[in-house]
Parts: C-alpha cells; sequence; structure tokens
C-alpha cells in the first residue's frame, strides 16, 4: 500500500482535473480518493475536500480520513472532506483490493442513472467492470451513510456503477485504472444511448459475457 505522500497528493490532485478535462465532469462536482498509510502507518484514504475547484487545489487541502471511520472528528488535515467521504470509505472497507475511487457526473452514464437504468450487456466492454452489466444502485440523497452503503452494495461484484439519480463511482487498484475506468463507462454509457435510439439494442447473453469477464482478468497482462 502507498504511503501518504506529495507525491500521491499531486497525482490526486491531477486525476481530479483530469475528469475535468476528460469531460467526464464539471466545475466541483464528484471527488477523487486513494488508499493510503498516513505517517503513523495508519490505513485510511486520501479524498478531495468539499466546495474548492479542482484547478485551486494544492497538495495540503486533500483530507486524510482512517479506514472504518464512522465521523469526521478523526480526519485529519486543513480542509472539510468531500460530502462523500464516507462512499468512499465503505467501499474501501468492502473492497481490500481497491486503490483509488473516482465519483463523477458525467453526462450520458448520468442521464441514464436519472432514469434508474444499468448500462446492459449490449456490447463485451461491459464485462470490463467484473459483471454482465454496469449496475445503477438505488437512490439515496447525496452526502447519507444510505448512499454509501448503496454504492457499496451495487460495487460488491462491480469495478463500477451508476448512483441512481446522481452519477458514476469508478474504482482502480491506482488512481490512473480509476479515471480509466470512470471514462469507460461513460464511453459505453454514450454508446448506449446511441444504439437505443436507433432501436431496440439486442444484448450478448450470460454464456458470452461471462467468457468475456474471464478474459479480462487477463488482459493486457504482459509476460
Amino acid at each position: 500500500m502507498m504511503k501518504d505522500s506529495q507525491a500521491i497528493r499531486e497525482s490526486l490532485i491531477a486525476t481530479a482535473r483530469q475528469m475535468n478535462i476528460a469531460r467526464i465532469n464539471v466545475n466541483k462536482s464528484g471527488n477523487v480518493s486513494a488508499r493510503v498509510l498516513n505517517e503513523l502507518g495508519q490505513e485510511g484514504f486520501l479524498i478531495t475536500p468539499t466546495g474548492i475547484a479542482y484547478e485551486a487545489l494544492v497538495p495540503s487541502d486533500l483530507v486524510f480520513i482512517p479506514l472504518f471511520a464512522k465521523d469526521l472528528s478523526q480526519a485529519q488535515g486543513e480542509r472539510i472532506a468531500s460530502s462523500e467521504w464516507a462512499l468512499h470509505a465503505r467501499v474501501y472497507e468492502r473492497k481490500g483490493d481497491v486503490g483509488a475511487i473516482v465519483h463523477t457526473h458525467s453526462v450520458y452514464a448520468t442521464a441514464l442513472a436519472c432514469q434508474e437504468m444499468p448500462i446492459p450487456a449490449f456490447h463485451y466492454m461491459v464485462a470490463t467492470v467484473g459483471g454482465k452489466e454496469i449496475p445503477c444502485a438505488p437512490y439515496c440523497t447525496f452526502g447519507t451513510d444510505a448512499l454509501a452503503m448503496s454504492a457499496a452494495d451495487a460495487l460488491a461484484e462491480h469495478k463500477a456503477c451508476l448512483l441512481s439519480h446522481h452519477g458514476v463511482v469508478a474504482t482502480g487498484n491506482d488512481l490512473s485504472a480509476a479515471l480509466r475506468m470512470a471514462i469507460e463507462v461513460e464511453n459505453l454509457a454514450q454508446c448506449y444511448c446511441i444504439a437505443r435510439s436507433l432501436g431496440e439494442v439486442p444484448l450478448l447473453s450470460d454464456e458470452e459475457m461471462a467468457l468475456n469477464i474471464e478474459k479480462f482478468k487477463t488482459y493486457g497482462v504482459q509476460k
């Protein structure tokens, strides 16, 4: 696991800024975090603060929150953490292989989320999330424990999910992987919306998706 450092803080800020550059987020919406050990060896995560434009962030603005924290009384930093800090905390608690989380309000994926529609097996790349669809977590008010648990449940067997009437959560073993996943979800959402506009969309079978899921476990691995 990475230790909290200037380098990881700068990388986290760069990832947050890249969300807007890649047009999967706008203004101050969304948030980014990375699992780290603090200077005392305590496991937790760094997360972007609430209400500060990503372009204005400096490393000291990021907030460290210990794993299993139930409120922000244990947070360490000069700023107040993102309102969705609990969502990140619950996912890290559930999934030890997750090293980073990117939450966005990307347009096409959020449009589907507002219709409470998962992204089904219309394209083999849906399997990159680890399941036969990209699920849509039930709606809960933003910044609540209920939303945190709803997202964590939807991500139990998946690397990404939609949040009903809200946006997208994408995970990865590091920041770059989480960002790539968020970009892929938006790309698939856009393709699916266009495909639906052309008529009924045929779906791949469960058997084919199971095959693709297995193939993606080793996809891109170099000898």
